[in-house]
């Protein structure tokens, strides 16, 4: 008997800039969470990340994360 083993990888869902930065939103593979790569803008594609967030429940959640601490807007969601 043969068993298949199939890989499975985190999904892409999304990519952008803000400030002097870049991200891609990606989306876990058990779909329970989004991280965050973040580049410094002009490494982007270039390098690895500059970091990566922890997971956020939801990919507006981690996009405002991005808003407020990387791309230096100020929405209702960012902290004072």
């Amino acid at each position: 008997m043969t068993v298949a083993t199939v890989a499975q990888a985190d999904a892409l869902v999304s990519n952008g800039s803000g400030g002097d930065y870049s991200y891609e939103l990606w989306q876990n593979t058990d779909n329970r969470g989004y991280y965050l790569k973040i580049w410094r803008r002009e490494s982007y594609g270039k390098e690895e990340a500059y970091t990566t967030s922890s997971s956020f429940e939801s990919s507006q959640k981690a996009l405002e994360h991005f808003d407020c601490n990387y791309a230096d807007k100020s929405l209702p969601a960012c902290p004072k």
